[in-house]
């Protein structure tokens, strides 16, 4: 989704259990590294809060959206 200021796409997904969480976290983890392009997490139980903006720009870039998606392919 979209932040109130239309400079970040954020989503938070669920899981059952930490070690869900965590296998998910250094999947994205792989992703931002192989992409160049890195999210802020935001991570608890069950739980990841991804967020993508392009700092350089203050804003959204098209690498942002290209980076999200590939991290909600994870989730099939």
């Amino acid at each position: 989704s979209l932040d109130e200021s239309g400079r970040e796409i954020r989503r938070d997904f669920r899981f059952n259990g930490f070690h869900r969480t965590m296998s998910f976290v250094n999947a994205v983890a792989w992703i931002a590294n192989a992409e160049g392009h890195h999210p802020d997490l935001e991570v608890g139980y069950g739980h990841c809060l991804v967020r993508y903006t392009t700092h350089a720009i203050d804003g959204l870039s098209r690498n942002d959206f290209i980076c999200a998606a590939r991290i909600d392919a994870l989730m099939g």
